[in-house]
C-alpha cells in the first residue's frame, strides 16, 4: 500500500516558519515529497488558516485530489445481502461466493476470488459494525435452563410462602428470551415449559440445547452416545427438533441463555422484588410484561433490540409448529394381553389385536388417551375412561377376530337367533323391540329369554314362548317365559289355542285396509 504524505502537519510547519529543508530534516521526509506538497498547496491556494480544522485524510484529498484512490476492476456484490443470507441455516461464505461467481458470468463481469471476497466481507463488517454470523444462525438453537435464584407466593390467608422456579429459553441469535414460572422442576413442568415456550416464539428450532438435568438427560458419557429421558426424546421429536446437551460443568456450551438467566435475577427478580402475589397466573401476567419489557430493551453494542432482530431476522425462519401441541405422556412398559384381547390399565380394560394375546405391550398415557405399542408399532389407540370408572371395557371393533360369532350384539343378529328357534320366539322378540324406543334398550331383554335355549332345549323354549303370547302379556319376557320352563308347564300342561295371528316379522303395522275404511269398527 503506497505510504501518504502528512500534507496537514507539512503545511502546519510551514506555517510556523520553517522551511522545506528544515521540514523534511526533523520529520524524516524526503525534500521531494515536502517539496511536491508546498507546490501543490500553493497552485490550489491551500493556506493554513483554510485546512486547520479538517482532517489528514481530508487535506491530503484537498491537495492531491484524485491520488490514492482505488477502485477495484471487480464486480462488487451487495454485502448487506451477504451479510443477511449469512445468517440463515446452512449459509456458508463458500456457497455465497459460489453464487456470485455466477451472477458474474451471467452478467459478464470480472469476479473476484473466495480470499478477497471473504477479506472483502470482513471490513464490511468492521466498517459498518456489523455484528459477527460466525458464532449463531438464525432459528437454529433454542438454549433452555433452570433459573437459579427463585421467587415466592405468598398466601393472603395463612402467609405461607410457596417457591417458584424460573423456566429460561433463549435464542442465541437474537438473544431472544422467553421465561415460564411453575411450581416444580419435575419432568412434566419441563415439557410443559418447552410447549409454552415454542408457542411464545410462534414455531420451533432443529435444536436445543438444555443442561445435564436428570428430567432431560439420563446419560452424558465423556465417550459414547448419550442418553436422553424418552419423553423428552419424543417432545422433541413431535417438534422437528433434536436435543444436543452442552457438555459437563461447560456453561459456554449455552453462553446465551447463562446470560439471560443472570439478566432474569436483574430483570424479573429484582424488578418484582417490591410486589406480592398470591397465585401463579397472576405472576406469570407480571412477569410476561417485564419479559416484554427486556426483550424490547436496545442492545448496547449492537443496533436495535432482541424484539426487532426476533421478528424481522430469525422468526420467519423458525420451523413451523405442529398442527396438533404435544401432549404429555408417560410409558408403561411390560404389561400382559389377558386371554380377553385386553390390557389392564387403572383397574379398567382396554382393547388389542388378538394376534397380540399373551405377549407384553408397553402403553403410552396422555391425558386423553391410551396407547399399546409392540416395540416402535402402535398396536392400538383409546379414549381413556373417565376418572372414577372401573371394571369397564374399551373394545375396538378391529380388535376383535373375524366370524359371526365376535361380532357385536344388535336387533338383527337377535331376530336371527329367535327365528332359528321358533315363530312365536320371534314374536317374543319382535314384541320386546316394540315395547322400548331404541333397539338397544330391548338387546338386554330379548338375550335374556333367547339364552334360556343354552339351559332348555329349543323346542321347549319355543313352547314356552307360544304359552306365554296365549296369556294375557302383550310382550312376555324372561321372567315369563322362564317359570313355565322350570315348572315343566311346557310339557304338561294342555296348551290353549294360540291366538289368531299372523308369525310378525317386524313391528306391529296396520294394514292400508284400516285407513281406507276410516280405522277400526
Amino acid at each position: 500500500m503506497v505510504r501518504k504524505i502528512r500534507a496537514k502537519l507539512v503545511l502546519q510547519l510551514r506555517a510556523e516558519g520553517l522551511s522545506g529543508r528544515a521540514i523534511a530534516a526533523s520529520q524524516g521526509m524526503s525534500r521531494k515529497s515536502v517539496t511536491a506538497v508546498l507546490e501543490a498547496a500553493d497552485t490550489a491556494g491551500l493556506g493554513w488558516d483554510a485546512i486547520k480544522d479538517r482532517t489528514d485524510g481530508e487535506v491530503y484529498g484537498l491537495v492531491f485530489p484524485g491520488r490514492g484512490e482505488h477502485q477495484s476492476v471487480f464486480a462488487q456484490p451487495d454485502w448487506e445481502k451477504v451479510h443477511k443470507e449469512l445468517a440463515r441455516v446452512g449459509v456458508t461464505l463458500k456457497l455465497l461466493h459460489s453464487e456470485y461467481t455466477d451472477d458474474c458470468t451471467a452478467a459478464g463481469a470480472p469476479a473476484m476470488g473466495y480470499d478477497r471476497f471473504c477479506r472483502t466481507y470482513q471490513r464490511h463488517v468492521l466498517v459498518t459494525g456489523a455484528a459477527s454470523r460466525v458464532g449463531h444462525k438464525a432459528a437454529q438453537t433454542v438454549e433452555v435452563d433452570w433459573s437459579g435464584p427463585t421467587m415466592q407466593l405468598h398466601d393472603p390467608a395463612t402467609g405461607k410462602a410457596t417457591r417458584v422456579y424460573l423456566f429460561v429459553g433463549c435464542l442465541p441469535f437474537s438473544r431472544y428470551a422467553f421465561v415460564q414460572p411453575t411450581l416444580d422442576m419435575k419432568q412434566d413442568t419441563w415439557l410443559r415449559a418447552h410447549v409454552a415456550m415454542f408457542d411464545a416464539f410462534g414455531g420451533s428450532s432443529p435444536r436445543i440445547v438444555p443442561d445435564n438435568l436428570k428430567t432431560g438427560v439420563l446419560k452424558h458419557p465423556r465417550e459414547g452416545e448419550i442418553v436422553l429421558n424418552d419423553a423428552y426424546r419424543e417432545m422433541a421429536a413431535h417438534y422437528s427438533a433434536a436435543v444436543l446437551p452442552g457438555r459437563i460443568r461447560a456453561p459456554k456450551d449455552k453462553a446465551s441463555v447463562e446470560n439471560t438467566v443472570s439478566h432474569v435475577a436483574t430483570w424479573i427478580i429484582a424488578g418484582l422484588r417490591s410486589e406480592r402475589f398470591a397465585a401463579l397466573p397472576e405472576l406469570r401476567a407480571a412477569i410476561t410484561v417485564r419479559v416484554a419489557a427486556y426483550n424490547a430493551e436496545p442492545f448496547q453494542k449492537r443496533p436495535g433490540s432482541r424484539s426487532r432482530v426476533f421478528t424481522a431476522e430469525e422468526q420467519p425462519w423458525l420451523t413451523p409448529l405442529p398442527k396438533v401441541a404435544y401432549e404429555i405422556s408417560r410409558w408403561v412398559y411390560g404389561r400382559r394381553v389377558a386371554r380377553n384381547g385386553h390390557v389392564a390399565w387403572e383397574r379398567n380394560h382396554y382393547s388389542v389385536p388378538v394376534a397380540h394375546i399373551g405377549t407384553k405391550v408397553d402403553l403410552r398415557i396422555t391425558d386423553r388417551v391410551l396407547e399399546a405399542y409392540q416395540g416402535t408399532e402402535r398396536l392400538s389407540s383409546h379414549l381413556l375412561l373417565p376418572e372414577g370408572a372401573a371394571n369397564e371395557y374399551r373394545t375396538n371393533d378391529a380388535d376383535l377376530p373375524t366370524g359371526a360369532r365376535y361380532q357385536p350384539w344388535d336387533a338383527a343378529r337377535v331376530r336371527e337367533w329367535g327365528e332359528r328357534i321358533g315363530p312365536s320366539t320371534l314374536v317374543v322378540v319382535n314384541r320386546v323391540f316394540e315395547s322400548v324406543s331404541v333397539d338397544e334398550q330391548g338387546l338386554d331383554a330379548c338375550l335374556a329369554v333367547l339364552r334360556l335355549s343354552r339351559r332348555y332345549s329349543a323346542e321347549r323354549v319355543e313352547a314356552a314362548c307360544r304359552i306365554a303370547l296365549a296369556g294375557p302379556i302383550r310382550s312376555p319376557r324372561y321372567a315369563h317365559v322362564q317359570p313355565i320352563l322350570a315348572t315343566g308347564q311346557d310339557k304338561t300342561a294342555e296348551l290353549r289355542p294360540p291366538r289368531e295371528e299372523l308369525v310378525e316379522h317386524g313391528g306391529y303395522v296396520r294394514g292400508a285396509s284400516y285407513y281406507a275404511e276410516g280405522g277400526a269398527k
